[in-house]
């Protein structure tokens, strides 16, 4: 049996990477796929995108202080300033993920749907903090175990910008896709985010623009793309923002943009597996 499929989502800053992430989770559990949504952004709304109200959403395993301090050796009891560098966390993510209703996948067409468990992670935030601290060595080792002995197929929400490409925590993905939005800012990260994963054995990158008002800067977003593959884009919807604001489930806010994620998800597939071509559609890869 091949192990599930492992796809990050990265880019700057507020360009949508979570809102993507939300609705190719429920678009391969549609699929009939068993998918684990991993939220490691420490500004965690993947539970939002979820449509999940705040007082539902589970707490962040990086902010459950006793459990680090179990599982690194830094609890009350710890003696000295050392910690466990590679803690257990195999049993964690039935301890703590939910499962997303079912309702919300339901497309009409009465096929089997699989199961949509969210893993909110979050990630380590104060100065200083990396790997280099109990809650890093925690959350590298939740991310490694994500990675690469999970089963199902995993969709990872990083956190914005470079930082985590510095931790080499994503080494193991099957693919890493960058979401761009008409700005330097945006398409300079995304470069910098293909060229550190090529750098850590990364071997598929690609990118998805979103917000993009017209093809004229659809154009220009792809000749500043260089090499790294456009799966698919989407334009600028004051819609999604609305119902980004009313706490409404990603799968919800647009027909059209699911439709273009549809794709764009067919493209990074085709991407990953090109000598599958229809198979991974049926499901051959798990």
């Amino acid at each position: 049996m091949h192990p599930g499929v492992k796809i990050a989502i990265s880019g700057k800053g507020g360009v949508g990477k979570t809102t993507i992430c939300a609705i190719w989770a429920h678009l391969f559990a549609s699929d009939g796929f068993d998918v684990l949504a991993v939220d490691a952004d420490p500004n965690t709304t993947l539970a939002c995108a979820f449509g999940i109200s705040p007082q539902d959403a589970p707490m962040p395993l990086i902010k459950m202080k006793e459990l680090i301090g179990e599982r690194t050796g830094t609890g009350k009891e710890a003696v000295g300033a050392y910690f466990r560098l590679n803690p257990k966390v195999s049993d964690l993510p039935e301890k703590y993920w939910i499962e997303v209703g079912r309702r919300d996948l339901d497309a009409g067409k009465g096929q089997a749907h699989g199961r949509l468990k969210l893993l909110v992670l979050g990630d380590v935030v104060r100065a200083g903090g990396g790997c280099a601290c109990p809650e890093g060595a925690f959350l590298k080792a939740m991310l490694n175990h994500s990675i690469l002995q999970r089963e199902e197929l995993v969709l990872i929400d990083l956190a914005a910008g470079v930082e985590f490409m510095g931790r080499a925590c994503v080494q193991g993905i099957d693919a890493l896709v960058t979401v761009v939005e008409p700005s330097g800012t945006s398409i300079d990260t995304s470069a910098r985010i293909a060229k550190m994963a090529c750098e850590i054995g990364i071997k598929h990158v690609a990118t998805f623009a979103n917000k993009v008002p017209d093809s004229k800067q659809l154009a220009v977003i792809k000749e500043q793309l260089d090499d790294i593959p456009l799966i698919g884009s989407f334009k600028f919807d004051l819609g999604v923002q609305e119902a980004n604001l009313k706490r409404t489930a990603a799968i919800k806010t647009s027909t059209e943009l699911v439709e273009q994620l549809a794709k764009a998800k067919k493209a990074l597939t085709d991407l990953i597996f090109p000598s599958l071509g229809s198979q991974v559609s049926d499901k051959k890869f798990v």
